[in-house]
């Protein structure tokens, strides 16, 4: 009777065991994986898109640029191909938000510095003042690896461009300059189809662990 029991008890514990298995693999398999929305202008705060795409529902992607990093190097669409990257607009002699970014943007270099998918690009709003010399003294000051991180300045008016038509990320400030804006504290996770993926507040450390949780999200849409 005790040796019954014993099997008896064993195939219990055996039957329990592949229970739980069973129930975690279907978990697995009708849990829905979570997917980034893909971005477009009538998605996103108007103020921050130019009104000629405002109301753009679909095929929305970031146009080609020519621009000028901190190494004097010419940076286009090339050198983002097929990579993942963080995008942002920010300038050198900003006292305000741009430090907090920049450290956000460093603390991201640091989170993926092993990670070849994935890159950054920091574009500067005052291209006038932001020469390669300046560019390159904000990033050594900063820490800025050139592998994976471009500062980049050039055509004001190509730099206002990509900003209100490409990445849908600056507010004009109504000065009549057609080519002057307010930059904001937007990052912007960019896909390997040139698609936006997501906005963050790059001031606010909760959205950048949610930036570096939703580069691991995406990573996943490309195995």
């Amino acid at each position: 009777m005790l040796s019954f029991l014993k099997a008896y008890k064993n195939f219990g514990i055996a039957l329990l065991v592949l229970s739980i298995i069973m129930i975690s693999i279907f978990y697995s398999i009708l849990k829905p994986k979570k997917v980034l929305p893909v971005f477009q202008p009538a998605m996103v705060n108007y103020e921050m898109v130019d009104s000629s795409i405002q109301h753009q529902r679909k095929y929305h992607t970031i146009a080609d640029f020519s621009l000028i990093n901190q190494n004097g190097q010419t940076i286009t669409q090339d050198d983002y191909k097929d990579k993942i990257y963080v995008a942002d607009f920010f300038f050198t002699t900003c006292q305000t938000i741009c430090p907090i970014m920049t450290d956000h943007m460093a603390q991201i270099q640091e989170a993926t510095k092993n990670d070849n998918d994935v890159m950054l690009l920091s574009h500067s709003v005052t291209p006038q003042i932001d020469s390669v010399e300046q560019l390159k003294r904000y990033a050594l000051k900063k820490g800025v690896n050139d592998a994976k991180w471009n500062l980049v300045t050039g055509d004001k008016k190509q730099i206002y461009e990509l900003a209100r038509k490409s990445y849908l990320a600056v507010k004009t400030d109504g000065n009549g300059d057609a080519y002057d804006m307010i930059h904001t504290e937007n990052f912007m996770l960019i896909d390997k189809k040139r698609q936006i993926r997501g906005f963050y507040d790059g001031t606010k450390q909760e959205d950048i662990q949610r930036l570096l949780e939703d580069i691991q999200t995406l990573k996943q849409e490309y195995h």
